[in-house]
């Protein structure tokens, strides 16, 4: 069973890049990962 409709499981129209909204998640989710990252290192590197 999908949660998925049909024309979502097997596009027609061959490869169709990501859509706005999901790259702008990416970016934003990113963003806070390499935050997160170079915060920490930050922090080890002072301490």
């Amino acid at each position: 069973m999908s949660y998925l409709p049909k024309d979502e499981l097997k596009p027609e129209d061959g490869k169709k890049g990501p859509s706005t909204n999901r790259i702008i998640v990416w970016v934003v989710v990113s963003g806070v990962g390499l935050y997160l990252i170079v915060s920490g290192v930050y922090g080890i590197l002072t301490k």
